[in-house]
């Protein structure tokens, strides 16, 4: 399975492919490519998002993956900033729906616990288990590309642990799991 990752900025968005070979006896992550699209301040708005659009759909036709995954929203205390960011994100899920790929989306606390084990790392962090993952000679540059790595990274793990639990899970009559009963709830009287 060959996984488009794409890390969403407003001055670089980064990309990165992986594949995941298995010739071997144990699957083995191999980098394709990596970088960043660097986006000038002096460029409209308008111009950036086009360019952003225009350098992924020529990458991910390039390099023709199963699927892309992105980074999912997060909540940011500049609304201004997470505007902007929305957009660039907007364009990279319009730029893969238009090449009709399926599209992952990952929360970055989902992103760093499948890279790093801890939701809460590090930049540097997640660029050095991206690199010992990946068995690169060095760890990727930019950071946005160490993190759109991460990101195809993390979605590879995660189809790889839902094929597995997939195979090893109880089979139920369907019967049986549609009459499963709703949780109760039970309101809690407090004194006044």
């Amino acid at each position: 399975m060959r996984v488009f990752g794409i890390d969403c900025g407003t001055e670089c968005t980064g990309y990165g492919v992986v594949d995941v070979d298995q010739s071997g006896r144990m699957p083995r992550l191999r980098a394709i490519a990596a970088g960043g699209i660097v986006l000038s301040k002096k460029l409209t708005m308008a111009t950036r998002l086009a360019r952003v659009y225009a350098e992924l759909t020529a990458l991910i036709t390039l390099h023709q993956p199963a699927v892309v995954a992105i980074e999912d929203i997060f909540f940011s205390a500049n609304a201004k900033s997470a505007l902007k960011l929305g957009q660039v994100r907007g364009v990279a899920l319009l730029a893969a729906a238009n090449l009709g790929l399926p599209i992952a989306e990952y929360a970055p606390l989902s992103v760093k616990s499948s890279v790093v084990g801890y939701g809460l790392a590090k930049k540097e962090q997640v660029q050095f288990m991206v690199a010992r993952l990946l068995e690169l000679d060095c760890e990727p540059e930019p950071a946005d590309a160490a993190d759109a790595l991460a990101i195809a990274i993390c979605h590879i793990h995660t189809a790889q642990t839902m094929a597995a639990q997939s195979l090893v899970a109880p089979r139920m009559p369907p019967a049986i799991r549609t009459q499963a009963a709703p949780p109760t709830i039970t309101p809690v009287m407090r004194p006044r």
